[in-house]
């Protein structure tokens, strides 16, 4: 059976390229970068080749790159480290992903924060007269958004979002793990901004926080000097050198994530004829390209996530890092739609997918949903 891969805003399959410059970093740069000595200035050069990329992507100053082991703890060093120093408000919202949505619920916890969850339209948008509501409060410190939600692909108005911050003296802190390397919009006024390198066809474990001079961070972690003291650990060359190149290859390939649009539809379209009861999630909000989130009413989604596996078809029920808890999506609940949050499939087109991949992916939905009086 040739397997379809429809779950590239799960992870994307890494570059050839990649492969082949991680398999170059372990065995000539495998050295301790911290080190003085030869080997560690190899490992050292090999880790700020790779800042540079990230910065280019980012468009920011290499010095405002600190690494991170990914997307999550980028999100966690953000979060802490706006209220570090003092208390104050965190805006956000129920859409978000659970490393900001966790955070904010630790932070009140802890008496750092006090979280105002902000409303969010039937469509997936945050409601910006909301948000217009909330940095009246004087103690707004951080406004935390996601740039592309990884389960339905909406896009946020970021630069309204970031405008109002501002204008509160609030900072803004931005999820952009699902834009990177996707978009041409990487929010790079926002004050600190989340990246991953394994939704840009990089290795997993490694990613990084991209800020603005001025913000100033605090570590999560203690124990060691690494990356100027904010993220201490052994930066690893050989993820370094991964990142590098599929940060170089995301700086030029959003024309090609664009493109899928089209594709996306014919999806879309073939699955609401085999599905009439089926809708599309977000239909109305300006959504990423590549990705589609589906309701499909009287099944569960794990039940055809497995069905579709079974016909060699990898799709997901929604963000990977809630995938086999049963849960239902907190995003389409926070969305007001309490039913596609049980019955909802992400469908994630990538680079590499083809317009033979969404006819097999048609053919094999054809056959699950003829299992079920649907």
């Amino acid at each position: 059976m040739t397997r379809v891969y429809l779950d590239w805003n799960a992870t994307t399959p890494p570059l050839p390229a990649v492969i082949d410059a991680m398999s170059e970093a372990a065995r000539a740069n495998w050295g301790n970068p911290a080190s003085v000595h030869a080997d560690g200035r190899t490992a050292r050069a090999c880790v700020e080749s790779a800042r540079e990329a990230v910065a280019q992507l980012a468009r920011c100053d290499p010095r405002d790159v600190v690494f991170t082991s990914g997307g999550t703890e980028a999100n966690n060093l953000a979060l802490r480290s706006a209220f570090a120093s003092s208390s104050g408000v965190l805006v956000t919202s129920r859409i978000e992903h659970p490393s900001v949505v966790r955070v904010a619920e630790a932070l009140e916890r802890e008496g750092r924060a006090r979280v105002r969850w902000l409303r969010v339209h039937p469509e997936g948008t945050v409601d910006l007269e909301d948000l217009t509501r909330a940095c009246a409060d004087g103690s707004v410190r951080l406004v935390a958004v996601q740039a592309v939600n990884s389960e339905t692909g909406v896009l946020q108005p970021l630069r309204e979002v970031i405008r109002l911050a501002r204008q509160a003296g609030a900072a803004t802190h931005v999820d952009t793990v699902q834009a990177f390397g996707r978009s041409d919009d990487v929010a790079e006024e926002a004050d600190t901004r989340a990246i991953a390198a394994h939704k840009m066809r990089g290795p997993k474990a490694v990613g990084a926080l991209a800020t603005r001079p001025e913000v100033a961070l605090a570590p999560v972690l203690l124990g060691g000097s690494q990356e100027r003291g904010l993220r201490p650990g052994t930066v690893d060359p050989v993820a370094a050198a991964g990142f590098a190149v599929a940060a170089r290859h995301g700086f030029r390939s959003p024309p090609r994530w664009r493109e899928l649009s089209g594709l996306r539809a014919v999806l879309e379209e073939g699955l609401l004829r085999l599905a009439p009861r089926a809708r599309v999630n977000g239909l109305g909000a300006p959504r990423a390209p590549h990705v589609t989130s589906v309701a499909f009413p009287g099944w569960e989604a794990s039940e055809l996530v497995a069905a579709f596996d079974l016909e060699g078809i990898a799709v997901s029920g929604g963000s990977a890092c809630s995938a086999g808890t049963m849960e239902a999506s907190s995003v389409l609940a926070a969305m007001g739609d309490d039913e596609a949050a049980t019955c909802s499939v992400r469908f994630s087109l990538g680079e590499d997918t083809t317009e033979r991949d969404i006819d097999s992916s048609l053919a094999a939905a054809a056959r699950v949903l003829r299992r079920s009086s649907f």
